[in-house]
């Protein structure tokens, strides 16, 4: 479930980057796309695991496409800056949230306890975002920069 977090934030990077107009969406089908392969690649073995990952990779874009539709600019910001303020100021286990009233998506941060490696001082973290109804749930590890932001790592 990290990989599902780590391609959302991926995704926000990148499209608050981008003057694509469709940006939302099409990062939705990639993000998505990706998330339901790497969901399909849990379930069979053998060929039913092909399968699984490929059934799993066209679900998810079509979710992804749809929430990509969904979450505008706003949502994006307020989904960065409750992460970052969780990552750096939150109790270990204490869920901070984040809502738009505009578009009625809204979600949860809770980060776990902070511990001290080559990357520097990291936190593990579980988010629910919940986009146009559709409620997507993240696992995932950030570490501290030395500018004093948060960066996911995995």
């Amino acid at each position: 479930m990290r990989q599902i977090l780590i391609l959302l934030f991926i995704s926000v990077f990148i499209s608050s980057c981008a003057d694509d107009p469709n940006r939302k969406q099409n990062m939705g089908t990639i993000i998505g796309g990706a998330t339901g392969a790497l969901l399909g690649s849990t379930l069979g073995g053998g060929d039913g695991k092909i399968l699984a990952i490929a059934a799993g990779a066209i679900g998810g874009a079509f979710i992804g496409n749809q929430i990509g539709k969904s979450m505008d600019e706003t949502d994006k910001l307020k989904l960065e800056q409750n992460a970052q303020k969780s990552l750096e100021y939150a109790p270990s286990g204490k869920t901070s949230t984040w809502s738009n009233p505009d578009t009625g998506n809204h979600g949860t941060f809770t980060p776990k306890k902070a511990y001290e490696t080559d990357h520097g001082y990291c936190r593990e973290f579980t988010q629910h975002i919940t986009v146009a109804g559709k409620t997507q749930d993240a696992y995932g590890t950030a570490c501290r920069q030395p500018d004093g932001s948060w960066k996911i790592i995995n």
